[in-house]
């Protein structure tokens, strides 16, 4: 499979499993679990293409296990803007977390800090790299802002860290922000 093609079956996937699994008819458990048969049957696509996806995925967004039934079934690590409990418990951050953004975000987030906006928590990196890219998605500049975790925890906030290394949050206040370059 070559990347191209990896790359479109990757945001297929995430459409699937993330926001508009219904469209394809099928049916998350609470915790966002699909049947690995259901999807490939929904998205047309054989098991090889997927574990490809899924292996070679540079952000591991998603998680593929045995279920209790014996099944196979999979998930997204994070991102879903349809209602799913993924069980991640608290967890104590880094000092540090980053967010990277768009240039054109930047006077938004520091008046009015990063929101989750449609999904169930702002997402964060553990490092600047990772952030960078992130930010660096939709194309133009990138700022990647630097998040005080430590103070946010310290003032109660909570925090969880997907099965991927992605640090969820519920919001982070513009007080808790520095933007960087």
């Amino acid at each position: 499979m070559d990347h191209r093609s990896m790359v479109g079956l990757s945001k297929r996937m995430s459409r699937a499993l993330r926001h508009e699994p219904a469209r394809l008819g099928l049916i998350p458990d609470r915790a966002g679990w699909v049947p690995v048969d259901d999807l490939l049957a929904a998205l047309r696509v054989d098991r090889a293409d997927l574990d490809t996806v899924v292996a070679g995925n540079d952000k591991q967004r998603f998680a593929v296990e045995r279920g209790p039934d014996g099944i196979d079934r999979i998930r997204a690590n994070q991102g879903h803007s349809i209602p799913v409990e993924l069980g991640l418990p608290p967890a104590v951050p880094p000092e540090r977390l980053y967010h990277g953004t768009g240039a054109d975000a930047v006077d938004s987030i520091r008046a009015d800090g990063l929101h989750r906006g449609g999904r169930h928590h702002v997402h964060l990196s553990a490092d600047v790299e990772t952030a960078r890219r992130v930010g660096a998605r939709r194309g133009g500049a990138v700022v990647v802002f630097t998040v005080d975790a430590a103070a946010m925890a310290r003032d109660g906030h909570v925090f969880h860290r997907s099965a991927n290394g992605v640090w969820l949050t519920d919001a982070v206040s513009p007080g808790y922000l520095t933007p960087g370059r």
